[in-house]
């Protein structure tokens, strides 16, 4: 195992870390080289969630008054240790980024060509950014590899692409895991213990299961209006399940675009009044299938009621379901652990609310 972690690249070895207990990291760092430790730890010394968790402090640089020549034999003597070739940051005397230059305009180049005439605007990230941020960046653009840079502007990494899309990965498996209302897991789903996969589950199963003690209470309030109809306690998995899936699709999808950075916190106006339209339309066409069905079958008004019930419910879920990633995002929160549970809870809570107040005005009970 030593000898496996000592050949890793080390923004690789701090990715095990991550995973591994924390009594085992002081073992196996032991076993490398004093370099090699000493690029490791600093690694470890950003913040979790940071990009410089992830970027390789291993990596080749240019300089503007340079000939391809030299950085071509730069690149040659890098070969074995460097992260990658194909992209490389072009630093000042301070190692502060100016650019960057591709291995194709150098090899295409003549050898006395100085860099600062190759060399492109180049993107760059802090090292204290967040890992997804930087990552979305570098797909977004393309890139090969960006530069990350410390709080006063010098070079101390790289993220390569290959560990950008790694990122992703591993980021939506996140948001999928935490929509569905489970933590993610860190392996793979048949070599993880029963107690992890129970650990994984029960969070969340206690939270909505507090949670739907808000339905029995709504039901125990208008259980006299139960009593007189009792057709309408048929409907009311139908409802309260309706008003669940709109709100949770919402939330999805404003998800989704808060990860891309198609939408943010200020977007809050656009995306509530997106979402009510969408709701309305929604609600409406389910309410008139609704309404025709429940209609045929008992009696025209509570197929009115049921119509009725899926506009207004729909409208308030798709509302809601848009509005809590937002928020989320506002107060730090994952949007993915937030949205969901708290959509599931307050839609079927005010979904029954809306369904009686419909129920006891339209049927006079």
């Amino acid at each position: 195992m030593t000898t496996l972690f000592a050949e890793m690249d080390p923004d690789d070895r701090v990715w095990l870390l991550d995973e591994l207990p924390a009594s085992v990291a002081p073992r196996l760092l032991r076993g490398l080289t004093r370099q090699e430790r000493d690029l490791t730890s600093g690694m470890l010394g950003y913040p979790q969630d940071s990009i410089g968790r992830r970027m390789s402090p291993e990596f080749v640089t240019t300089h503007p008054q340079l000939t391809v020549a030299a950085t071509m034999a730069r690149v040659r003597g890098a070969l074995e240790s460097a992260e990658t070739i194909y992209t490389l940051p072009v630093t000042d005397h301070g190692r502060r980024v100016v650019g960057v230059v591709s291995l194709r305009d150098l090899m295409g180049a003549p050898d006395d060509t100085l860099i600062g005439d190759l060399m492109n605007d180049a993107h760059i990230a802090v090292v204290s950014e967040d890992a997804e941020t930087a990552a979305r960046r570098t797909t977004d653009y393309g890139l090969l590899a960006l530069p990350v840079v410390d709080g006063e502007d010098r070079l101390v990494g790289i993220l390569t692409i290959d560990d950008a899309a790694r990122i992703l990965k591993q980021e939506e498996s996140e948001d999928a895991a935490r929509q569905g209302g489970v933590e993610p897991l860190r392996r793979s789903y048949l070599s993880t213990p029963i107690r992890r996969l129970v650990r994984s589950r029960v969070v969340w199963l206690l939270v909505l299961a507090v949670g739907a003690t808000l339905t029995v209470q709504v039901l125990d309030s208008f259980e006299a209006t139960l009593a007189q109809m009792t057709v309408l306690a048929l409907f009311v998995p139908l409802l309260i399940g309706t008003g669940g899936n709109t709100g949770n699709q919402a939330a999805t999808t404003v998800t989704r675009s808060l990860a891309l950075g198609e939408v943010a916190p200020r977007d809050v106006l656009r995306v509530l009044s997106r979402e009510v339209r969408t709701g309305f339309c929604l609600g409406l066409l389910l309410g008139l299938l609704g309404f025709a069905i429940a209609g045929l079958v008992y009696e025209w008004h509570v197929g009115l009621v049921i119509g009725l019930t899926l506009v207004a419910v729909c409208t308030v879920a798709a509302s809601v379901g848009g509005m809590m990633p937002l928020a989320a995002r506002a107060i730090r929160v994952d949007p993915a652990v937030f949205s969901n549970p708290f959509i599931t809870t307050f839609v079927d809570a005010t979904g029954l609310v809306i369904y009686f107040l419909i129920a006891k005005a339209v049927l006079g009970i």
